[in-house]
Protein backbone atom coordinates (compact mmCIF):
# COMPACT_ATOMS: atom_id res chain seq x y z
CA UNK A 1 0.00 0.00 0.00
CA UNK A 2 1.16 3.20 -1.23
CA UNK A 3 0.48 5.58 1.93
CA UNK A 4 1.99 8.91 0.41
CA UNK A 5 0.00 8.22 -2.66
CA UNK A 6 -3.20 7.90 -1.01
CA UNK A 7 -2.71 11.06 1.39
CA UNK A 8 -1.63 13.18 -1.50
CA UNK A 9 -4.91 11.72 -3.18
CA UNK A 10 -6.58 13.32 -0.39
CA UNK A 11 -4.68 16.79 -0.87
CA UNK A 12 -5.85 17.14 -4.59
CA UNK A 13 -9.18 16.10 -4.02
CA UNK A 14 -10.03 18.81 -1.18
CA UNK A 15 -8.29 21.37 -3.92
CA UNK A 16 -10.22 20.62 -6.51
CA UNK A 17 -13.35 19.65 -5.35
CA UNK A 18 -13.89 21.33 -1.91
CA UNK A 19 -12.04 24.07 -1.30
CA UNK A 20 -13.20 26.16 -4.48
CA UNK A 21 -16.69 25.63 -3.53
CA UNK A 22 -16.05 26.57 0.12
CA UNK A 23 -18.55 29.47 0.81
CA UNK A 24 -20.02 29.12 -2.21
CA UNK A 25 -22.06 25.98 -2.72
CA UNK A 26 -25.80 25.17 -2.01
CA UNK A 27 -26.85 22.54 0.31
CA UNK A 28 -29.89 20.22 0.20
CA UNK A 29 -31.25 17.69 3.33
CA UNK A 30 -30.76 13.93 2.80
CA UNK A 31 -33.57 11.86 3.87
CA UNK A 32 -32.72 11.13 6.95
CA UNK A 33 -32.39 15.57 7.66
CA UNK A 34 -28.58 16.00 7.51
CA UNK A 35 -26.93 18.18 4.75
CA UNK A 36 -25.65 17.17 1.59
CA UNK A 37 -23.32 19.26 -1.17
CA UNK A 38 -22.33 18.55 -4.88
CA UNK A 39 -18.50 18.54 -2.98
CA UNK A 40 -19.57 16.01 -0.77
CA UNK A 41 -20.85 13.86 -3.91
CA UNK A 42 -17.81 14.73 -6.10
CA UNK A 43 -15.51 14.33 -3.41
CA UNK A 44 -16.62 10.48 -2.72
CA UNK A 45 -17.23 10.17 -6.92
CA UNK A 46 -13.64 11.48 -7.44
CA UNK A 47 -11.86 9.43 -4.63
CA UNK A 48 -13.86 5.96 -5.59
CA UNK A 49 -12.59 6.25 -8.81
CA UNK A 50 -9.10 6.97 -8.39
CA UNK A 51 -8.51 4.39 -5.79
CA UNK A 52 -10.16 1.76 -8.07
CA UNK A 53 -7.81 2.69 -10.67
CA UNK A 54 -4.99 2.20 -8.78
CA UNK A 55 -6.47 -1.12 -6.20
CA UNK A 56 -9.29 -2.67 -7.90
CA UNK A 57 -9.47 -5.54 -5.54
CA UNK A 58 -10.78 -3.46 -2.61
CA UNK A 59 -14.32 -1.56 -2.44
CA UNK A 60 -14.86 1.70 -1.03
CA UNK A 61 -17.88 1.86 1.29
CA UNK A 62 -18.98 5.77 1.76
CA UNK A 63 -20.95 7.98 3.60
CA UNK A 64 -23.11 9.09 0.37
CA UNK A 65 -24.04 5.58 -0.96
CA UNK A 66 -27.36 4.28 0.18
CA UNK A 67 -27.81 2.15 3.43
CA UNK A 68 -28.19 -1.13 1.17
CA UNK A 69 -24.81 -0.57 -0.69
CA UNK A 70 -22.97 0.01 2.47
CA UNK A 71 -24.70 -2.76 4.46
CA UNK A 72 -23.74 -5.33 1.54
CA UNK A 73 -20.25 -3.86 1.10
CA UNK A 74 -19.71 -4.31 4.85
CA UNK A 75 -20.83 -8.10 5.24
CA UNK A 76 -19.42 -9.29 1.88
CA UNK A 77 -15.58 -7.53 1.51
CA UNK A 78 -12.66 -8.62 3.68
CA UNK A 79 -10.99 -5.85 3.13
CA UNK A 80 -12.57 -2.22 1.88
CA UNK A 81 -12.35 1.34 1.76
CA UNK A 82 -14.34 3.51 4.63
CA UNK A 83 -14.89 7.17 3.29
CA UNK A 84 -16.28 9.99 4.38
CA UNK A 85 -15.63 12.21 1.48
CA UNK A 86 -16.48 15.50 3.46
CA UNK A 87 -17.16 15.55 7.22
CA UNK A 88 -18.60 18.57 8.75
CA UNK A 89 -20.80 19.81 6.04
CA UNK A 90 -22.99 22.19 7.54
CA UNK A 91 -19.90 23.36 8.41
CA UNK A 92 -18.76 23.95 4.88
CA UNK A 93 -22.15 24.84 3.97
CA UNK A 94 -22.38 27.95 6.80
CA UNK A 95 -18.85 29.33 6.04
CA UNK A 96 -17.24 27.97 9.44
CA UNK A 97 -14.00 26.49 8.36
CA UNK A 98 -13.48 23.39 10.04
CA UNK A 99 -14.43 20.30 8.13
CA UNK A 100 -12.18 17.29 6.37
CA UNK A 101 -11.93 14.27 4.80
CA UNK A 102 -11.62 10.99 6.52
CA UNK A 103 -10.35 7.51 4.64
CA UNK A 104 -10.09 4.28 6.75
CA UNK A 105 -8.67 0.88 5.58
CA UNK A 106 -11.06 -1.80 7.06
CA UNK A 107 -9.31 -5.17 7.13
CA UNK A 108 -10.61 -8.30 9.20
CA UNK A 109 -12.68 -5.72 11.14
CA UNK A 110 -10.11 -3.83 12.31
CA UNK A 111 -9.00 -0.30 10.90
CA UNK A 112 -5.40 -0.92 9.87
CA UNK A 113 -4.69 2.65 8.21
CA UNK A 114 -6.10 5.79 8.41
CA UNK A 115 -5.78 9.18 6.49
CA UNK A 116 -7.58 12.66 7.75
CA UNK A 117 -7.27 15.81 6.06
CA UNK A 118 -7.95 19.06 7.06
CA UNK A 119 -7.75 21.25 3.83
CA UNK A 120 -8.28 24.55 5.90
CA UNK A 121 -5.33 24.37 7.95
CA UNK A 122 -3.59 21.80 4.99
CA UNK A 123 -2.65 19.32 7.60
CA UNK A 124 -2.74 15.49 7.35
CA UNK A 125 -2.99 13.26 9.55
CA UNK A 126 -1.68 8.97 8.98
CA UNK A 127 -1.79 6.23 10.97
CA UNK A 128 -1.04 2.67 10.66
CA UNK A 129 -2.14 -0.06 13.25
CA UNK A 130 0.99 -1.00 15.52
CA UNK A 131 3.23 1.35 14.13
CA UNK A 132 1.80 4.98 15.48
CA UNK A 133 0.33 7.70 14.07
CA UNK A 134 1.77 11.13 12.79
CA UNK A 135 0.59 14.49 11.49
CA UNK A 136 2.52 15.96 8.48
CA UNK A 137 5.27 13.50 8.90
CA UNK A 138 5.94 14.45 12.59
CA UNK A 139 5.16 11.54 15.19
CA UNK A 140 2.14 12.06 17.70
CA UNK A 141 3.57 11.12 21.17
CA UNK A 142 1.29 10.02 23.43
CA UNK A 143 0.63 12.60 26.06
CA UNK A 144 -0.44 12.79 29.78
CA UNK A 145 -3.41 15.02 30.64
CA UNK A 146 -4.55 16.99 33.88
CA UNK A 147 -6.82 15.53 36.37
CA UNK A 148 -10.62 15.73 34.97
CA UNK A 149 -11.42 18.60 37.08
CA UNK A 150 -9.37 20.66 35.22
CA UNK A 151 -9.34 19.35 31.16
CA UNK A 152 -11.02 20.89 28.50
CA UNK A 153 -12.99 18.35 26.12
CA UNK A 154 -14.98 18.01 23.00
CA UNK A 155 -18.58 17.95 24.00
CA UNK A 156 -21.34 16.92 21.34
CA UNK A 157 -24.58 17.88 23.63
CA UNK A 158 -27.13 17.43 20.90
CA UNK A 159 -26.25 13.73 20.83
CA UNK A 160 -25.72 12.60 24.30
CA UNK A 161 -28.55 10.70 26.45
CA UNK A 162 -30.76 13.39 27.75
CA UNK A 163 -30.07 12.48 31.32
CA UNK A 164 -26.43 12.18 30.64
CA UNK A 165 -26.40 15.72 29.27
CA UNK A 166 -28.32 17.20 32.10
CA UNK A 167 -25.67 15.85 34.70
CA UNK A 168 -22.79 17.01 33.28
CA UNK A 169 -24.16 20.70 32.77
CA UNK A 170 -25.56 20.52 36.26
CA UNK A 171 -22.22 18.59 37.99
CA UNK A 172 -19.00 20.04 35.60
CA UNK A 173 -16.95 17.50 36.41
CA UNK A 174 -14.34 19.07 33.95
CA UNK A 175 -12.83 22.78 33.15
CA UNK A 176 -14.45 23.54 30.13
CA UNK A 177 -16.17 22.04 26.88
CA UNK A 178 -15.65 22.97 23.21
CA UNK A 179 -17.77 21.50 20.52
CA UNK A 180 -16.22 21.76 16.75
CA UNK A 181 -18.74 20.20 14.55
CA UNK A 182 -16.09 17.94 12.38
CA UNK A 183 -15.73 14.81 13.69
CA UNK A 184 -12.49 13.13 12.02
CA UNK A 185 -10.76 16.25 12.98
CA UNK A 186 -12.05 15.89 16.48
CA UNK A 187 -10.86 12.81 17.02
CA UNK A 188 -7.60 14.16 15.43
CA UNK A 189 -7.12 16.96 17.23
CA UNK A 190 -7.46 15.31 20.72
CA UNK A 191 -4.88 12.82 19.41
CA UNK A 192 -2.36 15.71 19.03
CA UNK A 193 -2.72 17.18 22.44
CA UNK A 194 -4.96 20.73 21.79
CA UNK A 195 -7.41 19.12 24.50
CA UNK A 196 -8.26 15.94 26.64
CA UNK A 197 -11.45 14.23 25.98
CA UNK A 198 -13.69 13.31 23.53
CA UNK A 199 -17.43 13.05 24.11
CA UNK A 200 -20.37 11.69 21.75
CA UNK A 201 -23.57 10.46 21.59
CA UNK A 202 -23.81 8.15 18.34
CA UNK A 203 -21.27 8.14 15.76
CA UNK A 204 -21.48 6.48 12.44
CA UNK A 205 -18.69 4.36 11.29
CA UNK A 206 -17.63 6.66 8.81
CA UNK A 207 -17.03 9.76 11.76
CA UNK A 208 -15.06 6.93 13.56
CA UNK A 209 -12.84 4.44 11.53
CA UNK A 210 -9.71 6.19 11.05
CA UNK A 211 -10.04 9.31 13.78
CA UNK A 212 -10.21 6.03 16.55
CA UNK A 213 -7.23 4.48 14.97
CA UNK A 214 -5.33 8.00 15.03
CA UNK A 215 -6.50 8.19 18.25
CA UNK A 216 -5.33 4.46 19.57
CA UNK A 217 -1.66 4.90 17.87
CA UNK A 218 -1.42 7.86 19.51
CA UNK A 219 -1.77 6.83 23.09
CA UNK A 220 -5.19 7.90 23.61
CA UNK A 221 -7.62 5.68 25.02
CA UNK A 222 -10.99 4.61 23.18
CA UNK A 223 -14.60 2.60 24.27
CA UNK A 224 -18.38 3.67 24.38
CA UNK A 225 -19.79 5.70 26.73
CA UNK A 226 -20.40 2.29 28.34
CA UNK A 227 -16.59 0.92 28.45
CA UNK A 228 -17.03 -1.33 25.32
CA UNK A 229 -14.55 -1.55 22.73
CA UNK A 230 -15.81 0.50 20.05
CA UNK A 231 -16.22 -1.49 15.98
CA UNK A 232 -15.67 -1.26 12.68
CA UNK A 233 -17.96 -4.11 11.62
CA UNK A 234 -21.56 -2.52 12.02
CA UNK A 235 -23.19 0.13 10.82
CA UNK A 236 -25.08 1.03 13.69
CA UNK A 237 -23.74 4.69 15.63
CA UNK A 238 -21.61 3.85 18.49
CA UNK A 239 -21.28 6.49 21.07
CA UNK A 240 -17.73 7.30 22.41
CA UNK A 241 -15.48 8.05 25.33
CA UNK A 242 -11.85 9.10 24.10
CA UNK A 243 -9.70 10.39 26.28
CA UNK A 244 -5.37 11.84 26.13
CA UNK A 245 -4.60 8.82 28.06
CA UNK A 246 -5.65 5.69 30.32
CA UNK A 247 -5.63 7.18 33.68
CA UNK A 248 -8.39 10.09 32.13
CA UNK A 249 -10.36 7.55 31.35
CA UNK A 250 -10.56 5.86 34.25
CA UNK A 251 -11.66 9.28 35.75
CA UNK A 252 -14.41 9.52 33.41
CA UNK A 253 -15.49 5.75 33.65
CA UNK A 254 -15.24 6.55 37.97
CA UNK A 255 -17.81 9.77 36.98
CA UNK A 256 -20.21 7.86 34.63
CA UNK A 257 -20.69 4.94 36.86
CA UNK A 258 -21.43 7.39 40.08
CA UNK A 259 -18.35 6.98 41.98
CA UNK A 260 -16.20 9.48 43.72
Amino acid sequence: MDKVWVGNLLRTCADRFILPRFQEVRSSRKPDGSIVTSADIDSQNFLREMLAARYPEIPLLGEEMSGAEQASLLAEAKVLWCLDPLDGTSNFAAGVPVFGISLALLSGGQAVLAWVYDPVRGELFCAEQGRGAVVEGVALAPRVAPPLGDCVGVVDYKRLPLDLALRMIEERPFHSQRNFGASVLEWCWLAAGRYHFYLHGAQQLWDMAAGELVLREAGGAVTDLAGRALGVGSLKPQSVLATLDPDLHRAWRAWLDGRR
